[in-house]
């Protein structure tokens, strides 16, 4: 008996077409990967933007209460070393409060005494490691390790004097 050559061809044909649908379904599993991890990425990226912008509000909460303890306060009027606040109930994050000042003589008051002015400088750094003050170099080389520093200086000293 002969093969009918028609039947034989179409054989074939299916044959092929296993291969285009496998080659297909690879295709799309690729591309489910690729999307999954743009978006895990996406994902990623935003929460480090959102522990970044805490970070600058816990830095930025720091300089506020240094300068409050140097020129409201009266208690950190001479900048005696670092302080460290801790803001993880609320925040997440520790605060490193470091102070420093200079002092100028800057003119002579009415009565012909010298007028001193302190210029202090308060640099505040916030970070989400584990050690007690920051920066915490053992934390930094984590991926979810977040730092920021403020730096401000001020005078104590009113314009209008």
């Amino acid at each position: 008996m002969s093969q009918n050559p028609i039947s034989s061809g179409r054989q074939r044909q299916r044959g092929l077409g296993a291969i285009a649908a496998i080659f297909v379904l690879v295709m799309l599993a690729a591309l489910a990967a690729a999307v999954v991890r743009l978006s895990w990425s996406a994902q990623t990226s935003f929460a480090q933007d959102l522990q970044g912008a805490r970070a600058t509000q816990a830095a930025q909460a720091g300089i506020e209460w240094g300068l409050f303890k140097a020129l409201r306060d009266g208690s950190w009027a001479n900048c005696a070393g670092s302080q460290t606040v801790d803001l993880r109930t609320e925040t997440g994050f520790r605060v490193t409060v470091t102070c420093s000042y200079v002092s100028y003589v800057e003119g002579e008051t009415t009565a012909g005494a010298p007028r001193t002015v302190k210029v202090y400088t308060i640099n505040a750094v916030a970070c989400n490691g584990t050690a007690a003050s920051c920066p915490d170099n053992a934390s930094a080389a984590s991926t979810h390790y977040v730092e920021r520093m403020r730096q401000v200086m001020a005078t104590d000293r009113n314009t209008e004097e």
